[in-house]
């Protein structure tokens, strides 16, 4: 088992930045699988981006070159560094990970607006 807790998130301007995070209640050493979704209101919930235990990336179209995945396992932390927001970025991410059972957390708002 691995409660998962998401920070970071809050309210920024279009154009500006967030780093969230993950903090895991044990070792994500040995989670091959880590990801961040996120869903807006009226949508469903959607894959951002996932990354191995080996720090091998995968990222949507609407995200990629715009945010950066990545876990210290040192730290039993997951990070998403978002960059250029858009309105449109606007929902709450949620964090996850899989090994044997599937886990996610609660979620952290981001709000992009001017």
């Amino acid at each position: 088992q691995v409660q998962l807790v998401e920070s970071g998130g809050g309210l920024v301007q279009p154009g500006g930045s967030l780093r969230l995070s993950c903090a895991a209640s044990r070792s994500i050493f040995d989670i091959n699988t880590m990801a961040w979704y996120r869903q807006a209101p009226g949508n469903e919930r959607e894959l951002l981006a996932t990354i191995t235990r080996g720090g091998s990336t995968y990222y949507v179209d609407s995200v990629k070159g715009r945010f950066t995945i990545s876990r210290d396992n040192a730290k039993n932390t997951l990070y998403l560094q978002m960059n250029s927001l858009k309105p449109e970025d606007t929902a709450v991410y949620y964090c996850f990970a899989v090994d044997a059972l599937t886990y996610w957390g609660k979620g952290t708002l981001v709000t992009v607006s001017s």
